[in-house]
């Protein structure tokens, strides 16, 4: 198996982990807080998510970039230069994240709800929320660094497990204590989510933990390596300061792709719905979108999240060694992966939106055709972050912010007027003009940049699609024949039928993607043999 694919595979494993978890919490959390409870929530983590970005500036990912750069050369010591000075930087910018977002939570509240008689949620709501998820910003920017470092070395389990843990933390104090609030206290709704988005903090440190004991770990390994090294590049911190800057600057925004595309709904979701005459539903609508189903819809993109942060120094060390072959051998395989895996899986997902939301979250008339019609969008976000890491790792970083910004324009400006039109799916349309610009763009600057060819991308996306296409009509078959069996009007036939469906729709496509040798071809032989072995066991 490639280094690409391992790297991949670990960091893959935890991200579909995390935001399993992520969706699997939010079903009890649903129950105790509802719709309101979600689109306060989300309300809360938006500006949060920014923040976050913002007060990195891209620096783990540069440092992970970097590390990778300097180590292929054998200076392991200008590497580790570059990881202390941007821990300090890391320190420092959260601190300032923290207190900008703290004291600004009132006046991005009174942006959000517009009405004069808000039905439901307040701008103390919102304020109160925002505040309580800030303490966040104290400690994560110091955490993503050492994460940064340690993929920089392509050692890539640290990130993984601490990953993992931290999910785990944060979820058990969310669930507890929004039921501790509410089932026991008898509190209110909007005092269990601002003790659950502090969750993010007590995660953080949690996290922080598990990257302290794998450092205690391999410190001597990397001691070893600075005491044996027998060149180096002399660079001084000035000139550290500019280099990673000059490359982590340009991805300050493209972290916060989805954040802002939530961000721009944010503003614009709840003025245009009331506009619209959709006020009484437009909280449901907010949290189908950009929280319950989001959790659902985000997590076949884990295989792209995998990729783009396993990817990029793979990439570089490629780039750098100036061995275009195996750089397009493995532009190639990043894409493919994400076209084989997400492509499927966004279409069984929009097929099957009723019964999956029905079956998580309750029988909803309206949330299924929302969650069908955002299914396809998982596919552009994970096609923008793998292109993304593509850029940064043939030095071309800058682009992606201006692919951003292109869809990000585009979203403010039709955003409303779409909801205006369309409801609340509208918004929806809005992520995927402004997603699919953006990647359009990358994709095309990807191929003048290396000249790279998307031929055999264009073949295998070909075949992906008709195996995609005989996976739906055996979706679509199963689904009539159980409607006649026992039709979906309780939670109990719905959560059969999407089962069932899963099963059905995912062992036709495995079985066609093996057969023709795809598997094998874009993953690997033994990959593609391990996932049909564990697919057989189960």
């Amino acid at each position: 198996m490639s280094n690409i694919v391992k790297g991949a595979f670990i960091l893959t494993l935890a991200s579909f982990l995390s935001k399993f978890l992520g969706m699997i919490y939010v079903i009890p959390f649903n129950a105790l807080v509802g719709e309101t409870g979600g689109t306060l929530f989300s309300f809360a983590y938006t500006p949060y998510s920014i923040f976050i970005s913002l007060s990195t500036v891209g620096i783990p990912v540069a440092v992970s970039k970097f590390v990778s750069k300097y180590n292929s050369l054998g200076d392991f010591e200008t590497g580790f230069k570059m990881f202390r000075i941007a821990s300090k930087i890391m320190a420092i910018t959260g601190i300032v994240a923290f207190l900008v977002l703290f004291f600004s939570a009132e006046w991005l509240a009174h942006w959000m709800i517009t009405s004069d008689d808000p039905v439901g949620i307040t701008v103390e709501d919102v304020t109160f929320v925002t505040k309580m998820v800030s303490f966040a910003l104290l400690i994560i920017p110091v955490m993503s660094i050492s994460r940064g470092f340690f993929q920089g070395y392509e050692t890539m389990k640290p990130t993984a497990i601490s990953q993992v843990i931290e999910q785990i933390i944060r979820i058990l104090f969310i669930l507890v204590g929004a039921f501790v609030i509410i089932k026991v206290m008898g509190g209110s709704v909007v005092a269990a989510v601002g003790f659950s988005t502090f969750a993010a903090f007590i995660g953080a440190l949690a996290s922080c933990i598990v990257l302290f004991i794998y450092w205690k770990k391999t410190k001597p390994s990397i001691n070893e390596k600075l005491q044996m090294q027998q060149k180096s590049y002399d660079v001084s911190t000035k000139e550290l300061l500019v280099e990673l800057f000059r490359y982590a600057g340009p991805f300050i925004l493209v972290g916060l792709a989805i954040p802002l595309y939530q961000l721009v709904d944010q503003f614009t979701f709840e003025r245009a719905m009331v506009a619209a005459g959709l006020e009484e539903i437009w909280e449901l609508a907010y949290a189908v979108i950009n929280y319950y189903g989001h959790k659902i819809v985000i997590i076949p993109m884990t295989i792209a999240t995998g990729l783009s942060l396993s990817l990029l120094p793979t990439l570089t060390k490629s780039f750098t060694q100036n061995n275009r072959e195996l750089l397009n051998n493995q532009i190639n395989q990043a894409l493919q992966i994400v076209f084989v895996l997400v492509i499927p899986a966004a279409v069984g997902m929009a097929i099957l939106s009723n019964e999956t939301y029905g079956a998580l979250y309750g029988l909803n008339d309206i949330a299924g055709p929302l969650l069908a019609w955002y299914s396809p969008v998982v596919l552009l976000f994970g096609l923008f972050s793998v292109s993304a890491a593509i850029l940064q790792g043939i030095n071309e970083q800058r682009f992606a912010v201006v692919s951003l910004l292109a869809g990000l324009l585009v979203k403010i400006l039709l955003n409303a007027q779409l909801i205006h039109w369309f409801g609340a799916k509208g918004a929806i349309f809005g992520t995927a003009l402004a997603s699919g610009i953006a990647v359009f763009l990358n994709l095309i600057h990807i191929k003048k940049s290396i000249h790279f060819s998307y031929m055999q991308l264009f073949k295998r996306t070909l075949l992906i699609l008709i195996f995609t296409s005989i996976m739906a009509i055996a979706v679509w078959i199963v689904k009539l024949v159980l409607e006649f069996i026992i039709p979906a009007e309780t939670r109990i036939n719905v959560i059969i039928h999407l089962m069932v469906g899963v099963m059905v729709g995912g062992g036709v496509y495995l079985y066609l993607a093996q057969t023709s040798t795809l598997l094998e071809r874009i993953l690997g032989k033994r990959v593609s043999i391990d996932l049909i072995r564990r697919k057989r066991n189960r």
